[in-house]
């Protein structure tokens, strides 16, 4: 009976291809990532070599090159024109940025022209308290808001500057404010304070102030630039609710007659009480407008 040859009647795998080894058809091999089939006999002749072989399957994407190219903690993976990048980390607060179509991502600071400077929670019967180090030549105007309250009868506070030595400003000090005020079932009534104390600004009404009344100011250090040696000018609002019920508002402008500079981490704000009593608590913060 005759014999009949089929053949291999399926794939022969083996392995990595070796220069040495001989190679019939339906041999396959894996080369540089992709694999081949012998479709010739053959010794020494590599895989690319179409004559012998032809391809099965190419490489694909490597993952570890994912892995060689992001080397370190905070490292992003991005593709330029040519191929997979890596963007090392920014620096704490920046963000990702994109330049648009056609351009790498990169990491940017956010830019905004209404900036949060500087916080203080104020602490019970505290007599005063120091905000400092956040004048900064980037802003051009600050304002500081906040709640207050004063422990005593009649007690009111100033607002002064503080140096770049760290040394309290008490004398220059020049206001002109007027002062709104109703009770429950009555008219409103106004004053006048012609003329305010050259030891600070003083951002309350100094008439029968209930014990342990709660405000508000909102002070506009309005004058261009403090780290410039220019007079600084200021405006501000501030209102307060007495224990009896009456509602009292107050509005002034002022200004320090002295033009001098104030920068670096000990300039600030110091606001400390005008009478005998204390703050009862609250919060003050500052802002910078660029």
């Amino acid at each position: 009976m005759a014999t009949l040859n089929l053949g291999n009647i399926k794939f022969n795998w083996k392995g990595a291809y070796a220069g040495g080894t001989a190679y019939v058809v339906d041999d396959v091999v894996s080369y540089s990532g992709s694999s081949y089939i012998c479709k010739l006999a053959s010794t020494g002749n590599l895989p690319t070599n179409g004559t012998y072989w032809d391809q099965m399957s190419s490489a694909g994407t490597n993952g570890t090159d994912i892995s060689t190219t992001l080397t370190t903690q905070g490292d992003i993976l991005y593709r330029d024109g040519s191929g997979l990048q890596r963007l090392a980390a920014g620096t704490a607060g920046q963000v990702l940025k994109t330049g648009g179509a056609g351009a790498n991502v990169s990491w940017g600071t956010v830019s905004s022209d209404y900036v949060k400077l500087v916080t203080y929670d104020i602490s019970s019967a505290v007599t005063g308290f120091n905000l400092t180090g956040w004048i900064d030549s980037a802003y051009k105007f600050y304002i500081v808001r906040g709640h207050y309250k004063m422990v005593n009868s009649n007690d009111y506070f100033n607002i002064r500057l503080i140096n770049n030595s760290g040394s309290t400003v008490s004398s220059g000090y020049a206001w002109a404010a007027r002062h709104y005020y109703v009770t429950p079932g009555g008219s409103p009534s106004s004053n006048d304070h012609g003329s305010g104390s050259t030891s600070g600004w003083q951002p309350s009404s100094t008439n029968s102030i209930g014990t342990n009344y709660h405000g508000q100011v909102e002070l506009h250090l309005a004058h261009d630039n403090l780290t410039a040696a220019e007079h600084t000018g200021c405006y501000w609002t501030s209102m307060h609710r007495e224990n009896g019920g009456q509602i009292d508002g107050f509005s002034a402008v002022g200004w320090h007659t002295d033009s001098t500079a104030f920068s670096g981490s000990s300039a600030g704000l110091n606001f400390d009480r005008a009478g005998s009593g204390s703050f009862g608590d609250g919060t003050m913060t500052i802002y910078g407008l660029k």
